[in-house]
């Protein structure tokens, strides 16, 4: 038996509503949309949520220590086979750009933290990454916990550059990296 025109209607009208909500609202429909990848410009930017908590290895860590530096965040689980099948390529970027004022950190979500730390050991992962079991910072970033892996590039002034809502790859993303790191004093806010 087909489903009702109206039923089919409201399956049309929420899944637009979804596709929408996942844009992060004002801030990411204003800037450039291609393949996953949401990317302001300087004048487009704005300030990253606090993010700040404890680290797997037990230390406190705010990213608000990192300012003058480019800060690549990744939300991943140990759970997550996206997660798994990236973490070479972060691994790999994160060396490659971070002698050029660029940092990594990752934050651990919907996972035990022993889970985490075996899966960092597996894969190599060098960057800390923050425990957040409950989530709270991927909410905060507008990066629902079910659509990891995630990564959101911070520019030197703290603010979302772009947001990858999707799995990375190296040769993906160290050019994204590169460039937010090569943007002048001027054209990324700094005064």
């Amino acid at each position: 038996m087909a489903a009702p025109r109206w039923v089919l209607g409201l399956l049309a009208v929420t899944a637009a509503a979804a596709l929408t909500g996942c844009t992060g609202g004002g801030r990411e429909a204003a800037c450039d949309t291609t393949g996953g990848i949401v990317e302001c410009t300087p004048e487009q930017r704005s300030a990253a949520p606090g993010i700040a908590g404890q680290l797997l290895t037990g230390e406190d860590y705010d990213v608000a220590g990192q300012r003058g530096q480019v800060v690549v965040v990744n939300f991943w689980g140990s759970w997550c086979a996206p997660c798994r099948a990236e973490a070479d390529d972060l691994e790999n970027t994160y060396q490659a750009t971070k002698d050029s004022g660029v940092t990594f950190l990752g934050i651990n979500v919907q996972d035990s933290r022993d889970k985490a730390i075996a899966f960092e050991e597996a894969y190599g992962v060098s960057y800390p990454s923050i425990f957040d079991p409950g989530s709270r910072l991927a909410l905060a970033m507008d990066i629902p916990p079910n659509t990891i892996p995630a990564t959101v590039v911070l520019d030197r002034e703290g603010r979302i550059a772009v947001v990858i809502r999707a799995a990375v790859r190296q040769e993906g993303l160290q050019p994204i990296v590169e460039r937010i790191a090569a943007e002048s004093p001027a054209s990324s806010g700094e005064r």
